[in-house]
């Protein structure tokens, strides 16, 4: 369970186990997850052992008392020091060279550090230096139960000149490493009388170091001056329980608010995807200045979108940011699963938000939702983070606080300070924490780990662990822990006659609905302040209400009748709305007699065609005019077809126009495509929906012919073989859709391909390559004749070929290799 690494791959023997467990990248791995007070006891017991021995002194055994008084520890503290011997020891990290095969520490007669440990844990373990055989305090015995050495010392130290002492003092707790000095003669005649007597070690020309048998005798015999058994308690302020659910729950009502209004935003207007991925700065920077918060703050709600799977980057051509099935989903459920959602999004997320704006190893700008923002050690450092504050309840630690706590219980991988800051302020943002201090909600992320079982959170992905609001699903507990902390709802809205209004608490569901739609938000806090305009009232009828279903919805939420300038404003404004109406449509068809129209838009022959009346002699559709002409055509009406001038447009012109816009393709049918319908566009979506058998229908005829048409395009030979000195061509595509999806074949399963590019003179250029990543417009792949990679514009790739023999090394072009510039 320590080190699960030694599993994975299952070994064959014990023999290769051990091999494994020995070897230092294991070990490494093993070692950056001990605390201070383990690494102190792996550190006394390679020193201890590792002392040399008189022949007629046998080496002195490790045991559990001799470990416990070099590391001075207090009687108190003994069994967190046992305890940290047995982990070791079940980890491996410890062996028993006696007889003992009990991971009891009690029962070792004989400790010694794993073989290969000595070089992970450095040259100067306990801040020692190395050992001296030929030193006079070699073979004295040493330890706190003997003072021999330190007598022999003494004695040497009689004779010393003034200085010496003080040099030794200056390295006995460490580093051992010292400059020795030049322009003070009693320093350089003390360090020439200290080489001279095996007191210190010359490492080169300038450096002196400190034997260990020496620096042991000047600590007598202890190999650090105290234990770290406990973490440090670092001296911050506490905060009554009510304090922080107040601030945990504000938090989380905002943050779900936020990621509400980014939906709403990008459903009216997605943002584009840049070429290398992610959110441009000019998109953020809008994105904030719509929300009302800074950058950084829109950059996290933007990444808990993403990672919750609410937008994503839809893969068209240009790409952008839509909103997904699930984010409208989202936006139904109630507060408490909403943010519950977020939660367990952000709980196994690996993303890093807080580097974005920063620069990478090659200097470029990082962006928001960009695909290279996700770190795997992200999930662990969180729940570090959240424990180091749960073992501290009603504290409110800061992110240097924390910190200082890390580099306890993990040394040798301490996190950098920018993602212990960057994680402290998410958890605020969440309402995961509230002014510092962990809340029942960041309670609730915490799995109850028992004894020996790995760290781990409460939640995973989404995908992983079911719907929202599922009973029995991981994010009904954090929706539970939520609710019990939020403020109870309010239904009433006290309207003043200077046009606002005033929310005394959390507004219910309902009245937030209407407030979103109706009025404009000036202040938050224990009440919400909103205000009445003629824009605020515009959101309202354009999401379909009246006047008078306004004013009803209103007055049913207010304490007191509605002012009198508030019925005013509402009804001027339903007055002067709608006088204009937009609307969508793809062709007309129009007569001088009304009659010849009579009974189209009832036609269910028709229906395909989206039919609705504008004028009594207008008919508009949404179809190309070729499609509307060829079905009243074949229902026996003569049409002609006219441009925007009025004149008449030849037929064949009309088509040619219709086929260049779907690629010679079958003609698309617009009445498919989503839309959004402006003011009172009833008629053209009651003309747009199709029934479900119909609908059934034309996906199961559609299907087959896709599929053969895909066979065919695979199975079609390119353009090149119609010459008749040709040679034949292997099995591939020229196809572009066909082509790229060869490719993500080819990288699922890890195969090769032949792909034919246009290189910058337009010349044909064949290689057999490995492809590796089709993302981003490029395609990034293997070159197995040059030991290089590549990366080629998808629009130079002119084909993908499966079984084609490996062209010759001369195929390519001169300068075609993996430094040679793309576009």
């Amino acid at each position: 369970m320590q080190r699960p690494d030694l599993a994975t791959p299952s070994p064959s023997t014990l023999r290769s186990l051990a091999a494994r467990a020995t070897s230092r990248t294991s070990l490494d791995r093993a070692v950056a997850r001990l605390d201070a007070l383990e690494l102190q006891v792996l550190d006394s017991v390679l020193v201890l052992g590792d002392q040399p021995s008189a022949p007629a002194a046998p080496h002195p055994p490790v045991t559990i008392d001799r470990l416990l008084a070099a590391l001075a520890t207090e009687p108190a503290d003994a069994p967190l020091v046992r305890a940290a011997v047995a982990h070791l020891l079940e980890g491996a990290l410890l062996w028993d060279r006696g007889t003992s095969d009990s991971t009891d520490p009690s029962a070792a007669s004989d400790l010694a550090v794993a073989p290969g440990l000595s070089e992970v844990l450095g040259p100067y373990p306990a801040g020692l230096g190395p050992a001296d055989p030929s030193s006079p305090l070699a073979h004295a015995p040493s330890g706190p139960s003997s003072d021999q050495a330190a007598v022999a010392l003494g004695a040497l130290l009689a004779d010393a000149p003034p200085g010496a002492r003080s040099i030794l003092d200056a390295l006995t707790w460490g580093p051992p490493v010292g400059v020795a000095p030049r322009a003070d003669p009693v320093g350089r005649e003390a360090t020439t009388w200290l080489l001279r007597h095996r007191l210190l070690l010359a490492s080169d020309e300038r450096h002196v170091v400190l034997p260990r048998e020496v620096a042991l005798a000047l600590r007598g015999g202890r190999t650090h001056a105290s234990t770290a058994a406990h973490p440090p308690q670092p001296d911050a302020p506490h905060f009554a329980e009510d304090t922080i659910t107040a601030e945990a729950a504000r938090a989380a009502q905002d943050v779900v608010r936020l990621v509400a209004h980014l939906l709403a935003l990008w459903q009216a207007s997605p943002p584009n995807v840049l070429r290398a991925g992610g959110l441009g700065v000019r998109d953020l920077r809008r994105l904030a200045t719509t929300l009302e918060v800074d950058e950084p703050t829109a950059a996290f709600v933007a990444e808990l979108a993403l990672a919750t799977g609410l937008v994503v980057d839809d893969g068209e051509d240009p790409p952008s940011f839509t909103v997904t099935l699930a984010g409208e989903d989202w936006l139904e459920l109630p507060l408490a699963s909403r943010w519950a959602a977020l939660a367990a999004a952000w709980a196994a997320s690996g993303r890093t938000p807080w580097t974005i704006g920063s620069r990478d190893e090659r200097g470029t700008l990082r962006a928001a939702l960009e695909p290279d923002l996700s770190r795997p050690w992200v999930p662990r450092l969180r729940f570090d983070l959240l424990s180091a504050l749960a073992d501290r309840p009603g504290q409110a630690l800061t992110p240097t606080d924390l910190l200082e706590v890390l580099r306890w219980g993990s040394p040798r991988a301490t996190p950098p300070a920018q993602a212990v800051e960057g994680l402290v302020h998410e958890a605020a943002l969440l309402g995961v924490t509230g002014v510092g201090a962990l809340a029942p909600t960041g309670r609730a992320l915490l799995l109850p780990v028992p004894d020996g079982a790995a760290h781990g959170l409460r939640v995973g992905s989404p995908a992983a662990t079911g719907r929202v609001g599922e009973v029995g699903s991981p994010e009904t507990a954090l929706a539970h822990a939520l609710e019990s902390v939020l403020p109870p709802e309010v239904d009433e809205l006290l309207v003043q006659g200077d046009l606002t209004g005033i929310v005394p608490g959390r507004p219910s569901a309902a009245l937030e609905r209407l407030l979103e739609d109706a009025a404009d938000v000036e202040s938050r806090g224990a009440a919400i302040t909103v205000r009445f305009t003629p824009e605020s009232l515009t959101r309202a009828f354009d999401a379909g209400r009246s006047a008078e279903d306004l004013l009803t919805e209103l007055a049913a939420h207010s304490r007191t009748p509605l002012p009198q300038p508030l019925d005013y404003l509402v009804r001027d404004t339903a007055r002067r709305h709608g006088r204009l109406r937009v609307g969508t449509a793809s062709s007309y068809v129009r007569a001088e007699d009304p009659a010849l129209l009579t009974g189209l838009v009832e036609d269910p022959a028709l229906r395909h065609l989206s039919l609705f009346r504008v004028a009594p002699t207008v008919l508009a559709a949404l179809v190309p005019a070729a499609t509307l002409q060829a079905a009243l055509r074949d229902r026996g009406l003569a049409s002609m077809v006219e441009g925007p001038d009025g004149r008449v447009v030849r037929t064949e012109r009309v088509r040619s126009t219709v086929r260049s816009r779907v690629g010679g393709r079958r003609p698309l049918d617009t009445a498919t495509r989503g839309r959004s319908a402006v003011g009172h566009g009833a008629p053209a979506r009651e003309g747009a929906a199709l029934d479900t058998a119909a609908r059934r229908e034309r996906y199961a005829d559609l299907v087959p012919r896709l599929r053969a048409a895909d066979d065919a395009a695979l199975a079609a030979p390119p353009a090149s073989a119609s010459r008749a000195d040709a040679p034949p061509e292997p099995r591939g595509t020229t196809e572009p859709p066909a082509a790229l999806g060869l490719l993500r074949d080819a990288i699922d399963a890890g195969d090769h391909v032949v792909l034919e590019t246009i290189d910058p003179t337009g010349q044909p250029t064949r290689r057999r390559v490995k492809p590796l990543v089709l993302e981003g417009g490029r395609l990034r792949a293997l070159d197995p004749a040059r030991d290089a990679e590549l990366t080629v514009a998808v629009h130079r790739i002119a084909g993908v070929f499966t079984d084609a023999p490996a062209p010759a090394q001369d195929d390519a072009p001169t300068g075609a290799s993996s430094g040679a510039p793309n576009d």
